[in-house]
C-alpha cells in the first residue's frame, strides 16, 4: 500500500503542479478558467471555488485547465427563445435561466430577439408585448438543467489576450515542472547533504575496511600510498585500482596528522573501503545541486529523444503509464531519496514532453501562437482545433502502443 500510495502522490503532484502553472498565469492574464482537472474521463469529485470548478477525474493519465474561448461556448441563446432574467441592484442581468423558468417566480420572462454575451453584453427582447433591452453583468451565469455556467465576455477569453500573455499561460505548465524538479532536488540537498569533491572521509559503513581501520567521518585525507589527495575523485581512483592491496592513508584529524593502513576489499574488479563521499548541507550548495541535476536530467532526456528520432532507440523501448507506474513502484521500494529523485526526473520529463512541437501538446500550441506572431493574425480557430484534435488522437494511439509494450515487457 505504501508503494501504491507513493505512485498516486507522485503522479498527482506532477500533474497538479503542471496544471497549476497554467491556471495561475491564465488567471493573472485575466482569462476565465472554467475547470481545473486532475485526471481524465468521468468525474469522481468536484467543487467550485470562485470562478473555477476543481475536479478529480477517474483516469490518472494527465489533467487540464479549461480556459474560456479555447473551445466554442456550448450554451447558445436563440432568437425567439424564452428566458428568465434576474437582476442586481444596478439593473444588470445576473442570472439567465434557460430551463424550468416556472421554478423561478422572481425571474422576469423575456422572449429573446438578440443576446450578445461576448461584446456588447446585452439582451434585447419582448417583455409583456414591449421591446426591452437589458445590460448583462460581466460575471452573469446561465442556468440550464440546474447547472450554472458563467458567461465569458470576449476580454475574459483566451483568444482576446496578447501573444505574450497566451504564450506565457501555455509555457507556465512545463516551466512549473522544471521548478518542481529544482525544488525537490534542492530539498534533498538540504535534508541529506550534497556530495562535495573534497578529500574528506564521509559516513563510514560498519565492518568495512575504513571503519575497521579507525577512519572517521570528517577526517581529511592528505595522501594515499604516498600520493597527495586533492579531491574525492583522487581517493576513489587509487582505492578502486588497489583491491586487496594495503594502502597507507595519511590523515589529519583535529589538527593532528597520523598514518593508517587500509586494505580495500575486492568487489567485482574494483577495490572498496566502505565509505561515502563527504556532503555539505549549505543552502547555496543545495540550490546548486538542484539546478545542476535538473539540467543533467534535461540533457539526458533530450539525448534520448534524439536517439529515438534517429532510430538509435526503437519505439518498443518507450514506456507509457504502466511502465512509469512500475518504475515508480520500484523507486518507492528503494526509499524516500530514490523516490524523490525519480519524481524530479519524471517532472523534468513531463515538462520536456509537453514542450515538443506536437499538436495537442503545449509545444504545439506555442507553435501556433508563434506563427500568429510572425504573420500578424491568428490561424483559423477551426483549422487549429482540427489539427489539435488529430494530434490528440495520435497521442492516444501512441499511449495504447507503449502501454501494450509495457504489458508485454513487465507481465
Amino acid at each position: 500500500m505504501v508503494q501504491v500510495l507513493a505512485i498516486v502522490l507522485v503522479f498527482g503532484l506532477l500533474v497538479f503542479i503542471h496544471e497549476l502553472g497554467h491556471l495561475l498565469l491564465a488567471k493573472r492574464a485575466g482569462i476565465l478558467c472554467r475547470e481545473f482537472a486532475i485526471g481524465m474521463g468521468p468525474k469522481l469529485f468536484s467543487f467550485v471555488k470562485g470562478e473555477t470548478r476543481y475536479t478529480l477525474r477517474l483516469l490518472p493519465i494527465g489533467g487540464f485547465v479549461r480556459m474560456a474561448g479555447e473551445d466554442p461556448e456550448v450554451i447558445e441563446i436563440h432568437h425567439g427563445q424564452d428566458v428568465g432574467l434576474t437582476f442586481d441592484k444596478d439593473g444588470k442581468v445576473t442570472h439567465i435561466i434557460l430551463t424550468n423558468i416556472r421554478n423561478h417566480p422572481e425571474a422576469t420572462v423575456v422572449t429573446v430577439k438578440e443576446a450578445d454575451l461576448e461584446h456588447q453584453l446585452l439582451i434585447r427582447g419582448i417583455e409583456d408585448g414591449e421591446e426591452v433591452s437589458y445590460p448583462v453583468h460581466p460575471k452573469a451565469v446561465i442556468l440550464q438543467h440546474n447547472q450554472e455556467t458563467q458567461i465569458a465576455p470576449y476580454d475574459r477569453q483566451f483568444g482576446s489576450k496578447t501573444v505574450g500573455q497566451r504564450a506565457t499561460a501555455i509555457f507556465a505548465g512545463p516551466l512549473a515542472n522544471f521548478l518542481l524538479a529544482f525544488v525537490l532536488l534542492t530539498g534533498l540537498g538540504l535534508a541529506y547533504g550534497v556530495p562535495v569533491d573534497k578529500p574528506i572521509i564521509g559516513q563510514t559503513i560498519p565492518d568495512q575496511p575504513a571503519a575497521q581501520a579507525g577512519l572517521k567521518q570528517g577526517d581529511k585525507v592528505l595522501s594515499v600510498a604516498g600520493k597527495p589527495m586533492n579531491t574525492w575523485k583522487d581517493i576513489v581512483q587509487i582505492v578502486s585500482a588497489s583491491p586487496g592491496k594495503e594502502l597507507t592513508f595519511v590523515i589529519e584529524r583535529e589538527g593532528e596528522q597520523f598514518s593508517v593502513p587500509v586494505t580495500p576489499v575486492k568487489e567485482g574488479e574494483i577495490g572498496k573501503i566502505g565509505v561515502y563521499s563527504p556532503t555539505s548541507k549549505s543552502p547555496l550548495g543545495a540550490a546548486k545541486y538542484g539546478a545542476v541535476t535538473t539540467y543533467e536530467f534535461s540533457k539526458l532526456i533530450y539525448q534520448m529523444l534524439g536517439k529515438l528520432f534517429t532510430g538509435q532507440v526503437p519505439v518498443q523501448e518507450l514506456s507509457g503509464p504502466v511502465g512509469i507506474f512500475n518504475y515508480t513502484y520500484k523507486a518507492a521500494e528503494n526509499g524516500l531519496v530514490v523516490l524523490v529523485q525519480w519524481a524530479a526526473a519524471l517532472s523534468v520529463n513531463l515538462g520536456i514532453m509537453n514542450l515538443l512541437p506536437l499538436p495537442a501538446l503545449d509545444g504545439g500550441r506555442l507553435v501556433f501562437i508563434g506563427i500568429e506572431a510572425l504573420r500578424g493574425r491568428p490561424i483559423d480557430p477551426q483549422k487549429e482545433g482540427m489539427v489539435h484534435f488529430l494530434g490528440f488522437a495520435f497521442l492516444m494511439v501512441l499511449i495504447l502502443v507503449v502501454t501494450w509494450n509495457d504489458i508485454q515487457r513487465f507481465f
